[in-house]
């Protein structure tokens, strides 16, 4: 008997960004997972909106404002929040989420309070040292954390991130996790001449992200 996989359930993620002599992303150190550091977000509540249909964007908006606010004490505008991803869980995993993500940016002297119930403290990184820090097993980062934070990395500010990101179109992620020549894990991502296969090793271009023993190595064509 085939079993189906579990529906995923709309969520929100909202990158916080700002300049403090160099950029910097907001990250929240969760409290049931000590050293597990994440953007604001959560489930799409009720209250947030109707996700029926393809255009659940307003409802995913409304949770990112929300869910900032009650993890953080962040009070952000949800009309200036800019569309950058979406995150669908694989099939394979039991807890799926289909995840809008969003970046928006706040003034250096904006107070962040973490809630103590879901989240311990917080900390702005510049984006070289959070993956550096993930690398050296210092902190952990999800996936999508780890390529989001990516993306920043080549931004000398969030003016130039958040222009960039805006002249992109965003980006649907449905992971596919494979295992290359060597036996090394690698994520597959649409754009990668291995997608459709699940081949890893496919001539072409390249997006995925490598979970190497030393590390993790994001690559995009």
């Amino acid at each position: 008997m085939t079993v189906s996989a579990p529906q995923p359930k709309p969520s929100a993620t909202v990158v916080v960004v700002r300049d403090a002599g160099q950029l910097q992303v907001l990250l929240l150190e969760r409290v049931r997972s000590p050293g597990t550091w994440v953007f604001p977000g959560g489930k799409v509540d009720p209250s947030d909106g109707s996700v029926d249909g393809e255009s659940w964007e307003p409802a995913a908006r409304s949770a990112a404002v929300r869910e900032a606010r009650e993890e953080a004490a962040l009070a952000l505008d949800a009309d200036a929040l800019l569309p950058i991803s979406r995150w669908i869980t694989p099939d394979l995993v039991s807890k799926r989420f289909d995840t809008l993500f969003f970046a928006v940016r706040v003034e250096p002297d904006v107070v962040v309070r973490p809630d103590g119930g879901e989240m311990q403290s917080h900390r702005w990184w510049a984006p070289a040292d959070a993956l550096e820090a993930h690398q050296r097993d210092e902190i952990s980062l999800a996936p999508p954390t780890f390529v989001t934070i990516s993306w920043l990395i080549q931004h000398s500010d969030s003016h130039a991130a958040l222009r960039a990101l805006a002249e992109s179109e965003p980006v649907t992620f449905r992971p596919r996790i494979s295992k290359d020549a060597s036996g090394q894990t690698c994520i597959l991502y649409p754009g990668d001449a291995g997608y459709e296969s699940h081949a890893p090793e496919a001539a072409g271009a390249r997006h995925r992200l490598r979970v190497l023993p030393d590390g993790w190595r994001y690559e995009r064509d």
